[in-house]
């Protein structure tokens, strides 16, 4: 290979190299305790989870908090939270309301 040719070669690695990279980390995005819950929905409530709806961490004195709504594949929905990082979620089934 020529010289020339060897710094073609690592120019345009350079440029795909960043994109590779960044996109096999996309897929791990999501906090750890997701999985858990998961795990928990699976175990439970026998749901496998679609998507959150909404994902939210916070701190209740000097304990995290954690809350999700989950969407199942078949269209139930739930609530779970969490204080601490030992206990079980508690998971409510979202009921329609009516005032």
């Amino acid at each position: 290979m020529k010289p020339q040719s060897k710094i073609i070669a690592l120019i345009v690695l350079g440029f795909l190299l960043p994109s590779l990279t960044s996109f096999s980390f996309a897929q791990t995005s999501d906090p750890a305790w997701l999985d858990t819950l998961n795990f928990e929905m699976e175990r439970e409530q026998e749901c496998e989870v679609a998507y959150y709806i909404r994902i939210k961490e916070g701190m209740l004195g000097t304990k995290k908090t954690y809350e999700a709504r989950v969407q199942c594949v078949d269209g139930r929905q739930f609530d779970a939270s969490r204080v601490g990082e030992v206990d079980d979620f508690e998971i409510k089934a979202c009921e329609v309301e009516t005032c």
